[in-house]
């Protein structure tokens, strides 16, 4: 497809997980609806037990809602009612298989937009119900925090940091369906605060990408924005003060030349990226006192926000500085895909997990359900 958030995952970049499992040669079809991307994808495992990304197939609503600054939610809902038939056919037939070769539907059914995930959801249920299979409704938190068991075949445990447009979280992965939250964003998340520094800029929506486009020509030192909760021993991240320190300084030094914007984007992502990188930091030291014997310890990267290259530098200087493995997937795996929706299908599908018919959508529906949200602390506290 033209559009590069349009992906296709071919064998040349699957897991090299070995582990085998009772369901070796099971093959799931995911489909993925939460917010603006219209997926679906074949995953399965090859003799040897790897993960094997069949097809991999995103429709993205970029032009949809460029208009609006942001996603729409109802324009969202009625963009995936037209075309997740067509995604799944195409997905299908790239993998170059029918319904009778699948061994269950997975399907996103929370956190996120609820018409979308209705609209994703009723049709997981709908093929699985038809072709008597077996229904998976993953969280699409879950979707990203595997995908690095499936392109890279990481073992248990591993320190994940999620960042995304609407998730800013450290999470300590022990097991499937087994996650410890140790830090969560108190106000926006590192991709909202990116699209909202982009709205505040005037330019093009998705903000994340153009802030980082803009910077690259930018010097981050002209604007000293702060760097928020930078040196607190809490694993929490606040960007909120951040993006309104940015706004001010935009104010201040209107009205904005091409060169005034470079360079407050750049400025906007240096303190983005240092304070990430503090609260990385402490991350690591405490997994690493968790886990002092750990042959191979790793920070596994995923979310949307894991594409920038900044982003990326800082965290692999973090986790080199702990003597620590970064794992971060490929680009078109970090943004939202099917392939990770069934991947974590196949895991689930493996350990005996499966989901009844009736089983609800979930706008909210955080991985570690015994953390308690930080509510009064920021926007939506229960987000988290």
């Amino acid at each position: 497809m033209p559009d590069d958030r349009h992906g296709h995952a071919t064998p040349s970049s699957l897991s090299r997980d070995t582990a085998t499992s009772p369901a070796a040669g099971a093959l799931i079809l995911g489909i993925e609806t939460s917010c603006d991307e219209t997926a679906a994808a074949v995953v399965g495992r090859d003799a040897s037990g790897r993960p094997v990304i069949l097809s991999n197939v995103v429709l993205s609503q970029i032009a949809e809602h460029a208009a609006f600054g942001g996603v729409v939610p109802e324009i969202a809902a009625r963009a995936h009612v037209e075309a997740v038939d067509g995604i799944v056919r195409a997905a299908l037939i790239e993998a170059k298989l029918g319904f009778a070769d699948l061994s269950a539907v997975a399907a996103t059914v929370g956190p996120g937009l609820v018409g979308g995930l209705l609209v994703g959801a009723m049709t997981g249920k709908a093929c699985a119900a038809a072709c008597g299979l077996p229904f998976l409704g993953v969280n699409h938190l879950e979707g990203h925090a595997l995908t690095p068991r499936l392109t890279d075949g990481l073992a248990y445990p591993y320190l994940l940091l999620l960042v995304s447009g609407g998730h800013s979280q450290i999470v300590l992965v022990r097991g499937l369906g087994d996650y410890e939250r140790w830090g969560t964003t108190i106000d926006d998340a590192l991709g909202e605060a990116f699209d909202k520094t982009a709205k505040l800029l005037q330019l093009p929506h998705p903000g994340g990408p153009n802030v980082e486009t803009r910077a690259a020509a930018g010097d981050p030192k002209r604007f000293p924005l702060p760097r928020p909760l930078k040196g607190e021993a809490r694993l929490d991240f606040s960007f909120s003060g951040l993006k309104t320190a940015l706004r001010l300084a935009a104010e201040a030094a209107a009205p904005l030349s091409a060169q005034d914007v470079a360079d407050l984007c750049a400025s906007f992502q240096a303190a983005a990226a240092e304070s990430l990188a503090d609260r990385v930091r402490r991350a690591l030291a405490r997994f690493r006192e968790t886990f002092p014997g750990l042959a191979d310890p790793v920070l596994a990267v995923a979310g949307g926000v894991a594409a920038n290259k900044a982003i990326r530098a800082a965290l692999e200087a973090e986790a080199e500085g702990a003597g620590v493995r970064l794992v971060a997937p490929p680009l078109k795996l970090c943004t939202d895909n099917a392939a990770m929706i069934a991947y974590a299908g196949l895991e689930r599908f493996e350990a005996g997990r499966t989901d009844a018919l009736d089983t609800p959508v979930r706008s909210r529906w955080p991985l570690d359900e015994t953390a308690q949200p930080l509510v009064g602390f920021g926007r939506r506290g229960a987000k988290a």
